[in-house]
Formats: structure tokens, C-alpha cells, sequence
């Protein structure tokens, strides 16, 4: 996950004073938030000056079309337009020197990008209010966030607002491409410490599990008893997850199955795959991770155990099943 750290967030130092700090700590991108102000460019030149590292420009503007000059001139590598302000449809430029994305607030529905998919590589996902540093992430923004991966697997996610480590490290989990970092990152009295707890640790715990954990609705389940070996391996398949869920019909959880578990059936039975069934690919006492867990609790869980683990069920006091959680996208992340 790329860091985008936001210049205007310090207004104690010199654009040139941060940019070179933050370079000196291997900053991915610098995010320039332009409020419908031309005179931002000047800035982005005197950048230009002491840094190559590329610029993540978000607009907010009711004429974003007067932009588009500046925005070539200076070959912007990465700029968004806050849909809100957007009168009509907005006809981006051809440029190759530019990723275009489209930014949204949090009480705006993922759904609007489709008018923009054959225009836009990414969005923009405002979790706090936009030009406003120093806002706490709001938890409904991890629906959004899985919403806009589901619908377009194909575009990158950027997220801005309220990004610690904590939220750092869920939306790493979650497969979020960058994150923008403000008062968190530029206000920190060691920058590098504070880029490296995005990047890699949790040093305090908010969220609980069930925050950000996928819903049990959108978790592949089969109902204890109800199904053939062959509907378990094609459920793995078609959520393209690695495993399904085992319930009762009352929701309780009993087991599972996963890749794994399938691979070391056929290895119980290679001498007659035909003799497999449904019962030699489920785990019936898997690890398992209350929702009401925190991040803190998680992790502990994680490091306690031997074996890889990519993935875990959520569920409540009652081991009914509430959800999942799916570690793919931070073991890649982290690789």
C-alpha cells in the first residue's frame, strides 16, 4: 500500500522543508489538495525543484475544466475531481502523463463511478471532511471500501481521512492500493516512525472486528449436512475466496473448508480419489475470532499460532457466524 502524505496538513514548514523530509523517508506520493485555487501550481513547482516524487493532486473545484492546462503543463501523475462539484458530466483530458480518479464522500454511493469507469483508474474515497485535516475515519467506510473492490476489481482505491495505524493496517488487509496520511504523518515528531506504523505495525487499538470484518451475507456458507462434496470445492471456487463456511440452520458455526483441506483429502485418498467424501474436507474446529475482538486481540491471535493463517470466521458470544476475514491482500502487501 502506497503512502500519499499531505503537504498542506503542516503549516509550520516550507513545502520544500517537508517535501525533502519525506523523501528522505521514502514517501510514495505527495498529496496536494487544491481548493479551487489556481495558485496551487505555484507550489507544485517550487516541488518540482527539490523532488521527483510524483504528486497526488485532489481538486475541488465547480469548474474543474480550468484546470486541465495546469494539470498538463506540469504532467500531474495522479489527480481526482471532487464529484460533488461536478455540473454535468466532466470530460476528462488525453494525456499519458496522468492517472485521472474520481473522489467521493463518505454519504455518496460507489455507484456513481460507473458514469466514469472508461474515464477514471481510480477513486478517491473521502472518509472525513475533504480539506479538512485531522478528522476521525468514520467505520462506514469500510463497506464502501469492500463495495468499490467487488464492483470494479479492475480500479485502484485511494482513502483520505482519519488514517493511523490502525486504519492503515485494515485497509491494508482490505487490498486499498493508497492511502493519504495528514496531521498523522506531517505532524508527527518522527516522521519516519509515523510512516512506519502505516506501513507495518499497530501501536493502539479502536476498531472492533465486526467494524470492518466481511459480511456473513457476502461469506461463502453452506448449511451443515445440506450439500454434496462437489457443491463445497464449486462454492471455493465461485467466491474466489479459498474457503466456505460450515453453519447449522440456526447460524451457528461448525466447520469449514478451504483449499487446504480439500488438497489434504485427495492426499488421505490418492490411492481412490472416488472414495473422498464431504466429511474428509471439512475442518470441524478451526480457529475462529470474536467480532467484538480488537485489532490488538487480532493480532495476538495471529502471532500465536504456528501455521499461516489467511483467513478467519467472525463470530458472536453465541459462535453464531457474523462474517470473515480475509488476509490476501496483507500477506501480498507485506511480500
Amino acid at each position: 500500500m502506497k503512502i500519499s502524505a499531505s503537504i498542506y496538513s503542516n503549516k509550520e514548514r516550507t513545502v520544500e522543508d517537508l517535501a525533502q523530509e519525506l523523501d528522505s523517508c521514502h514517501i510514495d506520493y505527495f498529496h496536494v489538495d487544491c481548493n479551487d485555487d489556481l495558485l496551487v501550481f505555484d507550489d507544485v513547482s517550487r516541488i518540482r525543484k527539490v523532488s521527483s516524487t510524483p504528486i497526488d493532486m485532489h481538486i475541488i473545484s465547480d469548474t474543474p475544466e480550468k484546470y486541465f492546462d495546469k494539470i498538463l503543463e506540469h504532467k500531474i501523475e495522479f489527480v481526482s475531481f471532487q464529484y460533488e462539484n461536478i455540473k454535468g458530466k466532466l470530460d476528462f483530458p488525453e494525456t499519458n502523463d496522468t492517472q485521472f480518479g474520481l473522489a467521493i464522500v463518505s454519504d455518496t454511493s460507489v455507484d456513481v463511478f460507473e458514469e466514469y469507469k472508461d474515464d477514471c483508474d481510480f477513486v478517491l474515497i473521502m472518509t472525513t471532511t475533504p480539506g479538512q485535516s485531522g478528522g476521525k475515519f468514520r467505520p462506514d467506510n469500510f463497506r464502501k471500501v469492500r463495495d468499490f473492490r467487488n464492483n470494479y476489481p479492475g480500479k485502484s482505491i485511494e482513502v483520505d481521512g482519519g488514517v493511523n495505524d490502525e486504519v492503515g493496517f485494515i485497509l491494508r488487509m482490505m487490498g486499498v492500493n493508497s492511502v493519504v496520511s495528514g496531521s498523522y504523518l506531517v505532524n508527527h515528531e518522527s516522521i519516519a516512525t509515523a510512516l512506519l506504523h502505516l506501513k507495518s505495525s499497530i501501536i493502539h487499538s479502536d476498531f472492533k472486528v465486526k467494524d470492518f470484518a466481511i459480511p456473513v451475507e457476502n461469506c461463502p456458507t453452506l448449511v451443515d449436512g445440506d450439500y454434496k462434496m462437489t457443491d463445497i470445492i464449486r462454492q471455493i471456487d465461485d467466491y474466489n475466496l479459498g474457503f466456505t463456511f460450515i453453519t447449522k440452520s440456526t447460524g451457528e458455526f461448525v466447520g469449514l473448508s478451504s483449499n487446504a483441506d480439500v488438497r489434504h483429502g485427495m492426499l488421505r485418498h490418492l490411492d481412490d480419489l472416488n472414495a473422498i467424501e464431504s466429511e474428509d474436507i471439512i475442518n470441524r474446529n478451526p480457529v475462529t475470532i470474536n467480532e467484538n475482538s480488537t485489532i490488538s486481540e487480532l493480532l495476538h491471535l495471529i502471532q500465536s499460532k504456528k501455521f499461516l493463517i489467511s483467513f478467519l470466521p467472525v463470530v458472536n458470544d453465541q459462535n453464531k457466524l457474523t462474517g470473515g476475514l480475509s488476509f490476501i491482500n496483507l500477506i501480498r502487501s507485506e511480500s
